[in-house]
């Protein structure tokens, strides 16, 4: 027999889940409180990583069927979002979500639903790759230095290559400049 399970997820403890809980209740699904889980946190945090999402998948069994208001609610983006819907639909778990008209995501029309939401993840990923590369592109062409900024000054690593002409040891000079061996170590390489 198939249990119905209820996930409302707020982005802050000062949020309340309250508006999501009623929602489901006027779409006319009565869920035993012990089948409603509630947490308060970041939509940052992939769902897998949510400590109350995944008490909620230990309890799921095969043919239950879970409610979401909102897409949003169960990942941080549409690749998220795909990830979670696909591991539950292997699970023969059925994901209902009320925005959507309550389609079941896991059905032919959710099954195609979930491809547009494939294309628009994709979209999205290349976005930010593109993004990112003109981002660095941008950033190289008015010379900006990329990565880490260095440990020690250019006057430093001067000194150190000195110092490690004269004899003196890896250990000795990470200490007295304040680094790790492993700064000196490539100083050391450089040479």
């Amino acid at each position: 027999m198939s249990r119905t399970f209820a996930y409302a997820r707020v982005s802050t403890a000062d949020q309340t889940t309250a508006n999501q809980i009623r929602e489901i209740e006027a779409a006319g699904f009565a869920i035993d409180n012990r089948r409603v889980v509630t947490e308060s946190i970041s939509g940052s945090v992939s769902a897998d990583q949510r400590p109350g999402f995944a008490k909620l998948l230990e309890r799921m069994e095969e043919g239950d069927v879970l409610i979401v208001t909102k897409l949003d609610r169960l990942g941080r983006n549409a690749m998220d979002v795909r990830a979670t819907v696909e591991a539950l639909a292997a699970r023969d778990v059925r994901v209902h979500c009320l925005a959507l008209g309550g389609v079941d995501l896991t059905s032919a029309a959710g099954r195609m639903t979930m491809q547009v939401l494939n294309a628009v993840a994709e979209f999205e990923r290349d976005l930010l790759i593109e993004r990112t590369n003109a981002g660095i592109a941008r950033a190289k062409a008015e010379g900006k230095a990329m990565g880490r900024p260095p440990a020690l000054s250019e006057k430093q690593r001067a000194d150190v290559r000195k110092r490690l002409g004269d004899g003196a040891s890896v250990a000795a000079l990470a200490r007295d400049f304040k680094t790790s061996r492993q700064t000196i170590m490539r100083i050391r390489a450089d040479l």
